[in-house]
């Protein structure tokens, strides 16, 4: 395979913490000088009293968070793509955006060697979760402005496997076209994963004895959630594989291997940070906080400690069992800053809801509903069953919700087809304000 700039490296997974750490450092510094036409960055660093001459000694602890809001603002002000542009315009080949699930879309602009970046990245994701030039791959997703779809599709090109789009095709439609095509490996996400499990079910197609051997999903947090990664690969009778990134940042995780659900930061190309989402400050080892993550290649649109709203345990400790020296999110993904619950006291994460009701084989689909009752924040749990006694799995499942949460959380059972499904990220939690 021939290289792209920062490909897949493995002389770099066995590099110590402090081999690491330097380089990240020469890399900030290289990165921060090439910014002096950036009027975005110009702008934030003169805010914070950083001069242009001190952007080759500069910490990064002091240099500010970025945040969506930020950039929106930014975007508003000079409309369409903002003043996060390192080069003219002319330099840009690549118009992506984000999918607006948790506010106004950003549009973002690549270079052609922030996109080299990107991709060489993803091959990261693909050589650990043991994606080989001889497997076929199916993108099962309509392709559109998104950047996860186009970096996955051409850094597999790239890698040199068989790829094959289905964008444009029903659920249906996909499933044939995996079984005619000898597909080995699908990308998608967690919720279509079952989805098309869900489906298979219902026309009687045996997908588990499919030559897919491996399911690389991503978009949110299921793929590291153990019950629904266990759902996934018994429907499939494949290997489930988790990854992380975003528009803003770029592919930036990928599953260790040696343990299951836990997300390896691209320590080379990324800086990862975890701090208190309400001080900014930083947090214990292995504590919960917000994920900041600095992008070390993308030069033409960089995000510099950028918030990104995640709720993740980072871990420092090394090596891991896998060898390698770099930081790990332990779980993957918990969830968003802004999605972790108070109630009647206890903390409660939408991944480890999933957690409880993926449990029970019965319930095809769920949706959470948020009820915030004056200063009292209250759960109800909507299922739709697929077994023959429903009734029964509700009463089940609200006795588990009490053994592990300690919280009587109801749950009401809807009809067959009433809960609705998703390709994308799946949307099940719905907030109601009762004043």
């Amino acid at each position: 395979m021939k290289t792209h700039g920062s490909f897949h490296n493995t002389a770099l997974e066995k590099s110590s913490i402090a081999e690491l750490a330097a380089g990240q450092k020469t890399r900030l510094h290289g990165l921060l000088q090439q910014l002096s036409e950036n009027r975005f960055y110009k702008a934030r660093f003169k805010a914070a009293g950083i001069k242009s001459s001190d952007l080759g000694k500069v910490s990064l602890e002091d240099l500010p968070f970025l945040t969506k809001a930020d950039l929106v603002a930014d975007q508003a002000r000079a409309a369409p793509f903002g003043s996060n542009l390192s080069f003219p315009l002319a330099h840009y080949c690549r118009y992506h955006q984000t999918s607006g699930s948790t506010g106004s879309p950003l549009r973002w602009l690549d270079t052609r060697e922030s996109w080299e970046w990107m991709l060489g990245n993803w091959s990261w994701i693909y050589a650990s979760a043991g994606v080989t030039p001889k497997d076929r791959i199916c993108f099962a997703f309509s392709f559109g402005p998104f950047l996860g779809f186009w970096t996955a599709f051409e850094s597999a090109v790239r890698y040199g496997a068989l790829c094959f789009p289905a964008g444009g095709l029903s659920t249906s439609a996909r499933l044939r076209f995996i079984l005619d095509n000898g597909i080995t490996v699908v990308c998608c996400t967690p919720t279509y994963a079952l989805r098309m499990a869900e489906v298979a079910e219902e026309e009687k197609i045996n997908i588990a004895l499919s030559p897919v051997r491996l399911l690389l999903v991503a978009g949110e947090p299921g793929g590291s959630v153990p019950q629904t990664r266990s759902r996934i690969e018994e429907a499939w009778g494949a290997r489930c594989v988790d990854h992380y990134g975003m528009t803003e940042v770029g592919p930036a995780c990928f599953e260790c291997e040696k343990n299951r659900g836990r997300l390896h930061v691209i320590d080379p190309e990324y800086i990862a940070e975890c701090v208190d989402p309400k001080t900014g400050k930083p947090v214990a080892d292995g504590e919960s906080g917000e994920l900041i993550l600095t992008n070390l290649g993308r030069s033409g649109s960089p995000a510099i400690r950028y918030r990104t709203g995640d709720l993740v345990k980072l871990s420092r400790r090394s090596p891991c069992e896998c060898g390698r020296s770099f930081v790990a999110l332990d779980g993957g993904i918990l969830g968003r800053v802004d999605d972790m619950l108070v109630v009647r006291g206890i903390n409660v994460y939408p991944s480890a809801i999933e957690d409880v009701v993926r449990r029970f084989a019965d319930i095809a689909e769920f949706r959470v509903e948020v009820r915030q009752q004056r200063s009292m924040t209250e759960l109800k749990v909507s299922i739709e069953g697929c077994g023959p006694d429903t009734a029964a799995t509700a009463k089940q499942l609200c006795a588990e919700f009490q053994r592990v949460f300690s919280l009587r959380i109801p749950v009401e059972v809807v009809g067959t087809g009433t809960l609705p499904r998703f390709e994308m990220k799946a949307k099940r939690w719905i907030r109601v304000r009762e004043d």
